[in-house]
C-alpha cells in the first residue's frame, strides 16, 4: 500500500509489466516456436496473477488489455511485413500498425476481463474468464469481417491434441488450454490447488491420448497433382525486369518429367503477370507446358481479371487447349490489403474522387464455390487469408479436397507464413478433408485429413512436388454442428462461475 500511495507510477508500471509480460510469453505456442507448454504456463500465472477478491470489473479489464496487447504483439509481429516491401514508402506506418493491430485485437481480452469479473464474484471468476475469453476469440472472428488469427488454441497444432478441433474446432482447443490453465487456480487451499493441478494434466493427457489414436486415414486418390512453388520475392515479383522471370520458371517446373505424370498442376496467388481478360500468348504458352503430360492434364492458377471495370483476385482452371473451365473469385478481401472499407460511399465525396483508382482495390466475388474437376473430384477453392476462417468450409456443398493458393511473401520469413500453414492444418482436422496448398515462397504442402503434413516445400525454395491426393474422412462433428456446443459450454460456464459466486458469498 505504501508504494501505491507514494510512487503510484510505478505500481501502475508494475502491473502492466507484469501482465504484459506473461501475455507476451503466452504467444510462445503459436508456431514456429508451438511451445504450447510454455504458452500454458503463461496463461496459468496471469490467472493466478488475477486480483480474485475486492477488484473493479476495470482492473481486470487493464490486466487483461495489457496482457492482450503484448500478446498480439509477440504473435503478429509478423504484419509489419507488408510495408517493408517499398519501406522508403511506406516503412514509417510499420510500428503505428503493429501497434494498432494488438491494441485492437487486445481489446477483445480487456473486455473478456470486464465481464468476467462482473458476472462472478472470487476465485469464481476465472471460470468466468475462461467462458469469456472463448466468447471473444469466437466473436473477434467476426467483427469488422474477423481477423480469428493467433488463437490460444492454434498452440495445439501439430500435437495429438489437434485432433480435439474435429469435435470442437478451433474455439476447443481454445478452451481446453484456458481451462487447463485455470483448473489450479479454482481453489484457495494448498490441497485444493494440487488437486487442479492434478485435473489439469489429467485432461491434457487423456486429450493428448485420445488424439494419438486417431490415426485412421481412407486411402489416396488415385490423380497426381503437382505443386509449383516459384519462389518470387514480393519486392522482386512485379519488377519489369522479373515479369516473366517468373513466370518462365512456373512453365519449367509445370513440364518437368516426372512418373508418374501429374492430373493436375496448381500455381499460387497472382502467379501471372497478366489480367486473365489480356493474357496474350500466356495462356496458349501454359496449356503447353501442361500437355506434356498429356491431354487430359489440367492446370489451376491465381490470377487477376478485370470485369466492367472491377478487379479481382481470382484462381482460374484451364485445359491443354487453354480454355478456363472454372473461375473463382476470392469473397473474403483483406480490409486495407485489398480493399478500403466504405470504399463505395467515400468514391462518392471528394476524397474518393481524389483517390479513387487507390480507393477501388479489388470487388469482393460472390461466396463459397465447390468446383467439379471430374475424376480430380470437387474442389473448395480458397485464396491466402480465406483459409483462417473455419465458416468458409462449410458454406457449399461438401468437396473432396480443399485448394489453398496463396502468396505467403507478404507475411515475411520468420513467423507468418507458419501460422498461416498451422491454420490451413487445423481447417483439415475440422472437415475432416485433405487441404492442398501452393504457396508463391512456401510452405507448399499436402496435408491429410487428420492436418498431418505428407510432404511439403520449405519456406524460400524453388521447386515442385508431385503427390496423390489424400482421402477424405466422413463429416466430422465440428463440421456438422460448427461452434454451437463450444457457445453453449461457454454459457454453462458462465452461469456456474456466477451461481457459485453468489452462493460462496452467501456462505460467508
Amino acid at each position: 500500500m505504501t508504494v501505491l500511495k507514494t510512487r503510484p507510477w510505478r505500481a501502475k508500471a508494475a502491473f502492466f509489466v507484469q501482465f504484459g509480460g506473461l501475455g507476451a510469453l503466452a504467444a510462445a505456442g503459436q508456431a514456429p516456436l508451438g511451445w504450447w507448454w510454455l504458452s500454458l504456463l503463461a496463461l496459468s500465472l496471469l490467472w493466478s496473477a488475477l486480483p480474485h477478491t475486492a477488484a473493479r470489473p476495470g482492473i481486470w479489464g487493464w490486466a487483461m488489455l495489457s496482457a492482450g496487447t503484448a500478446y498480439f504483439g509477440a504473435a503478429l509481429f509478423w504484419i509489419v511485413e507488408p510495408f517493408f516491401i517499398e519501406p522508403e514508402i511506406h516503412g514509417w506506418m510499420a510500428p503505428f500498425a503493429l501497434v494498432l493491430m494488438a491494441a485492437g485485437m487486445g481489446l477483445f481480452w480487456g473486455l473478456a476481463g470486464v465481464v468476467a469479473a462482473a458476472l462472478a464474484e472470487g476465485r469464481m471468476r476465472l471460470l468466468a474468464l475462461v467462458a469469456t475469453m472463448i466468447g471473444a476469440e469466437l466473436l473477434r472472428g467476426w467483427v469488422f469481417t474477423g481477423f480469428p488469427w493467433a488463437m490460444i488454441g492454434h498452440g495445439l497444432v501439430g500435437t495429438p491434441m489437434m485432433q480435439f478441433a474435429a469435435v470442437l474446432g478451433a474455439g476447443g482447443l481454445s478452451l481446453l488450454m484456458l481451462l487447463a490453465a485455470a483448473l489450479p487456480w479454482l481453489a484457495g487451499t494448498v490441497l485444493g490447488r494440487v488437486l487442479g493441478v492434478g485435473c489439469s494434466i489429467l485432461v491434457l493427457v487423456s486429450v493428448w491420448v485420445w488424439g494419438n489414436q486417431q490415426t485412421d486415414l481412407p486411402p489416396p486418390r488415385d490423380q497426381i497433382v503437382r505443386l509449383a512453388q516459384p519462389n518470387a520475392p514480393q519486392d522482386e515479383k512485379w519488377l519489369d525486369e522479373n515479369l516473366f522471370l517468373f513466370f518462365d520458371r512456373l512453365l519449367d517446373q509445370t513440364e518437368a518429367d516426372a512418373h508418374p505424370a501429374p492430373d493436375l498442376v496448381l500455381w499460387p496467388e497472382t502467379a501471372v503477370p497478366f489480367l486473365l481478360e489480356y493474357p496474350g500468348d500466356g495462356l496458349q504458352m501454359m496449356a503447353a507446358a501442361a500437355a506434356v503430360h498429356g491431354p487430359e492434364t489440367m492446370l489451376a492458377f491465381g490470377v487477376q481479371r478485370q470485369e466492367a471495370g472491377r478487379f479481382f483476385n481470382s484462381l482460374a482452371v484451364m485445359t491443354t487447349r487453354a480454355e478456363v473451365t472454372h473461375i473463382y473469385d476470392k469473397h473474403h478481401l483483406v480490409p486495407f490489403g485489398e480493399y478500403i472499407p466504405f470504399s463505395e460511399w467515400l468514391m462518392g465525396t471528394p476524397i474518393g474522387g481524389l483517390a479513387g483508382p487507390a480507393l477501388r482495390g479489388y470487388t469482393a466475388g460472390p461466396g463459397p464455390v465447390t468446383l467439379d474437376l471430374g475424376p480430380l473430384g470437387r474442389v473448395l477453392p480458397l485464396i491466402c487469408y480465406e483459409s483462417i476462417f473455419a465458416r468458409h468450409l462449410r458454406q457449399t456443398e461438401r468437396p473432396d479436397w480443399v485448394l489453398q493458393a496463396t502468396n505467403d511473401a507478404w507475411f515475411g520469413e520468420l513467423t507468418g507464413p507458419f501460422q498461416h500453414l498451422a491454420q490451413a492444418r487445423l481447417r483439415a482436422v475440422e472437415q475432416g478433408l485433405p487441404v492442398l496448398r501452393v504457396a508463391n515462397t512456401g510452405v507448399s504442402a499436402i496435408i491429410d485429413a487428420r492436418g498431418g503434413i505428407v510432404a511439403y516445400l520449405p519456406l524460400g525454395e524453388t521447386g515442385f512436388l508431385d503427390g496423390a491426393i489424400p482421402g477424405a474422412l466422413s463429416p466430422r462433428f465440428y463440421a456438422q454442428w460448427r461452434d454451437w456446443p463450444v457457445i453453449g459450454l461457454i454459457l454453462l460456464l458462465g452461469a456456474s462461475a456466477h451461481i457459485a459466486g453468489r452462493l460462496n458469498r452467501r456462505r460467508y
